[in-house]
């Protein structure tokens, strides 16, 4: 079985978390992780172009073959809401002017593909990421997060894969 690289990103308009992790069937192993984080000082439009050419630079050092970003969840302020769009599009944009297949995922698919529940918080997030990939060591929560979105993906793929070789029947 060929390993496949995955670049999980959770996005952000202050701090863009990434993860980068192998896949060989359900064996997982970390290769990377960070966080992008333009300067709040920075222009609208510029901060958005650190977030894209943070994350192509990403894809640059990392060659991940797929990509999976985290599905927006609603939220109260527009305004805000819009921004996190906005950074989400470079998520979303980067990966795919890259060539990559992009997944999105729900937050409470991730949590619980990670923890086993939906409803689960940063922390016990980053105590599994912890547990499932001891090399990423101490993370912070947007770079745990991102390396989530990646299990996530990883687990995903594997569902569909054993679905395919069953006739449509994931376990």
């Amino acid at each position: 079985m060929i390993p496949i690289r995955i670049l999980g990103l959770d996005p952000g308009l202050r701090r863009t978390g990434w993860g980068v992790i192998s896949a060989e069937g359900s064996r997982l192993t970390h290769i990377a992780h960070g966080v992008i984080a333009p300067k709040e000082t920075l222009a609208f439009a510029e901060r958005l172009l650190v977030l894209l050419e943070g994350i192509e630079a990403v894809i640059a050092a990392h060659a991940p073959h797929e990509a999976a970003v985290e599905e927006t969840f609603m939220n109260n302020n527009a305004a805000s809401a819009l921004k996190l769009g906005h950074a989400r599009a470079m998520a979303l944009v980067a990966p795919a002017r890259a060539g990559l297949v992009v997944a999105e995922y729900a937050a409470t698919v991730v949590k619980k593909s990670v923890v086993g529940t939906g409803g689960a918080d940063k922390t016990q997030v980053g105590f599994m990421i912890r547990r499932l990939l001891p090399t990423a060591g101490e993370t912070t929560a947007d770079a745990a997060d991102a390396l989530a979105i990646a299990i996530a993906h990883a687990h995903a793929r594997t569902s569909r894969t054993l679905a395919q070789r069953t006739g449509g029947r994931a376990a």
